[in-house]
């Protein structure tokens, strides 16, 4: 009896896994009297589904400008969100990602607002910080941004801190993204008592000596500092960077997106995304 062999076809669709780290653009500070903007969205796992020879849409969300919540980024079916600004005098934040930290008003207790939770693990971001009623002296400050730490509450005539980010090895160095921006202090004369930005890149608060919020850190996701009277700081621009086995495929990269080159670690490759919405795919 003749036994006929089967033989695959070398065009059958193959799967393999796709880590990615997808962080939406940070919410911008908001303007006079105002909290820091949140951090981005962070969202970072792996797609196990991912085939060759089809099209994933990347997107890097923009930062918000100040009083403007931070734009989402994209990889295939994950979206993260962006950034809630920081509020603007007796304004509270807004939720985004993260949420922004309440802006300030005298006498006045405002609450810091969520972030955006959702159904998955971890969760994208936190709360914002809260603001308290002004002190005695009359010297209010404004809550910080959250981050994947919760933004500070004020802390008497100091503003809020932002909320620290999170560290990914995903490139094969820990680096540490989307920190809260930092709350202004309406009042104060000295660096100590604007809210700091949060670790990962977060734009410091204003203060007496200087009345604009710092901006976020460029492809931190990391939200704006709260103005004291000038312009709260922008978001930072988000970033997508995905990680896959070098022996398994190499990226495609479409037109719209700017990247740097592949890197490699060990028996990986990696590819950061900076800017602009496209098409990438394997082969």
């Amino acid at each position: 009896m003749k036994v006929i062999g089967i033989v695959a076809s070398q065009n059958y669709p193959r799967t393999f896994s796709v880590e990615y780290l997808v962080i939406a653009g940070g919410g911008g500070g908001g303007s006079t009297a105002g909290g820091g903007g949140g951090a981005g969205g962070y969202r970072t796992a792996t797609l196990t589904t991912i085939s060759k020879g089809t099209n994933y849409t990347v997107t890097v969300g923009a930062g918000g400008a100040q009083n403007a919540k931070g734009s989402n980024s994209v990889f295939s079916t994950i979206t993260s969100t962006g950034g809630g600004e920081g509020g603007s005098g007796n304004e509270d934040g807004a939720t985004g990602g993260s949420g922004g930290g309440s802006g300030i008003a005298q006498g006045t207790a405002r609450t810091g607002v969520a972030g955006n939770q959702g159904s998955y693990s971890p969760v994208e971001g936190k709360n914002g910080g809260a603001t308290t009623p002004a002190d005695e002296a009359g010297l209010p400050a404004a809550g910080g941004g959250g981050a994947s730490a919760v933004g500070a509450n004020v802390a008497s005539i100091k503003g809020g801190n932002g909320g620290a980010g999170s560290a990914s090895s995903i490139t094969g160095t820990s680096v540490t993204r989307a920190g809260g921006g930092g709350g202004c202090c309406y009042f104060g004369g000295n660096d100590g008592e604007a809210g700091a930005g949060g670790a990962g890149g977060g734009g410091q608060g204003g203060h007496q000596n200087r009345a604009n919020g710092v901006a976020g850190s460029i492809n931190t996701g990391s939200g704006g500092g709260g103005a004291r009277l000038g312009t709260g700081g922008a978001g930072g621009k988000g970033v997508v960077i995905l990680r896959w086995l070098t022996s398994v495929a190499s990226i495609n990269v479409g037109s719209g997106l700017t990247a740097d080159s592949t890197g490699t670690d060990g028996s990986y490759s990696y590819k950061v995304f900076t800017d602009g919405t496209g098409n990438v795919s394997f082969s």
